[in-house]
């Protein structure tokens, strides 16, 4: 596997544009569109908020039932949340604009949308924004670019990601890119994520190899603990790198999900690490585990954890807190045989054994905690299962964020 520059317009036949279309922001892009040459076979994983946005009941439908997918549109600043009849048929009417504009079916036509809940979209800046788009696209790797940074909300950078392998014979390319700072917690987050593939595949193979990897991609990241109304994971694949068609498990299914692990797992990393107002990515590793079950479970209690995540911020080695998250996670431990380490490019430090402090220097401790990224390996010691989840520190900018987001 090659990893290559580049996100949604790194495989063959995607383009993209984007546009500052002014639906709430007024100094930025907040419109991008991808497409490809030819119609793809769509997968897709969605929010299990029950409260669940108009874009979203329009993907499902259009993932389900359409016999192929060969457009997004995608708006940053108002989400289409909780706005009833009338957002659903912004849903259609956008579609019907991209549809005009490209020469498409509009149950060919994906739609997403992040930003404020509530609030009607100003469907005439988004049409307007789509005609002015359509002319626009281009497969350039900066254009890809551009988009990736037109759908973001409280995001501090953008997010994309694109890499190479070899499925008979042929290069396969797959790219994405992704929104998500806030309001993210497990079983998907207020995260958009786009991935664009040439491989040759099955709908039926690419709505597998989806559902299958987001569980330990997307599923294990947490900001907040808030599951959005929006979340959304489109996958779409148009077949141009020429590769036998893979339908069914094998060697070739397996590349293809090694570099779509490779693509999610990072845009999930990316989200986790720019949580709104974090200064450090907090990784953690549960190993030794008796099953995945239990490992997911005490690594996603850990980073979800407020005291764990405050004591990430002021660097301060609190094992106490991450002991007490994996206590009440439900999952079964004895916690005299747990063990927990600190790792970050600074060093690695052992901070207990068998549920114990060991005499470790607070400084030291510190120091390793002070990078902007950071590990915590707790080992149960029960068995051969392990599992990663990522997450944030809590900070005082957290709360300032949130405390007037939609002003």
């Amino acid at each position: 596997m090659k990893k290559i520059e580049g996100g949604v317009t790194a495989a063959k036949g995607y383009k993209a544009a984007s546009t500052a279309a002014g639906i709430k922001y007024k100094d930025r892009a907040d419109m991008a569109l991808i497409y490809s040459e030819v119609p793809c076979v769509a997968a897709g994983t969605f929010t299990t908020n029950v409260v669940k946005a108009a874009p979203v009941k329009w993907d499902q439908d259009i993932v389900k039932n359409a016999p192929f997918a060969q457009a997004v549109v995608v708006n940053a600043g108002i989400a289409n949340a909780c706005t009833g009849a009338e957002g659903f048929g912004y849903c259609r009417d956008t579609a019907s604009a991209a549809s005009e504009a490209l020469n498409v079916p509009e149950n060919a036509v994906l739609v997403a949308s992040t930003g404020v809940i509530g609030k009607q979209l100003p469907m005439d800046k988004l049409a307007a924004g789509i005609k002015v788009m359509a002319p626009l696209l281009d497969g350039s790797l900066e254009s890809g670019t551009s988009a990736a940074q037109a759908i973001m909300t409280t995001d501090t950078v953008k997010k994309e990601v694109a890499v190479q392998v070899e499925i008979g014979g042929q290069t396969v390319t797959v790219g994405g890119m992704c929104k998500g700072s806030g309001m993210i917690h497990p079983n998907m987050c207020t995260m958009l994520a786009f991935v664009t593939t040439d491989a040759a595949i099955s709908k039926e193979m690419l709505q597998q190899a989806l559902s299958e990897d987001i569980k330990d991609t997307y599923n294990m990241i947490s900001v907040d603990g808030d599951t959005s109304t929006n979340d959304t994971v489109l996958l779409l694949a148009n077949g141009m790198a020429g590769n036998p068609e893979i339908k069914e498990a094998g060697a070739d299914y397996d590349t293809f999900k090694q570099a779509l692990n490779y693509v999610n797992e990072t845009l999930a990393k990316k989200m986790a690490g720019d949580g709104e107002g974090c200064t450090a990515l907090f990784e953690v590793k549960v190993i030794g585990a008796e099953s995945k079950e239990q490992a997911v479970t005490l690594s996603k209690s850990i980073i979800t954890s407020n005291l764990t995540k405050a004591a990430i911020f002021g660097h301060d080695a609190n094992w106490g807190r991450i002991l007490c998250a994996m206590g009440y996670s439900g999952a079964q431990f004895d916690p005299e045989q747990v063990d927990l380490y600190f790792e970050s490019a600074a060093g690695k430090m052992q901070i207990i054994e068998n549920g114990v402090a060991l005499d470790y220097s607070e400084e030291e401790a510190t120091k390793i905690l002070s990078e902007p990224e950071v590990t915590a390996i707790a080992d149960v010691k029960m068995g051969d299962a392990c599992a990663t989840a990522w997450g944030c520190d809590l900070t005082f900018d957290y709360v300032k964020i949130n405390a007037d987001y939609r002003s």
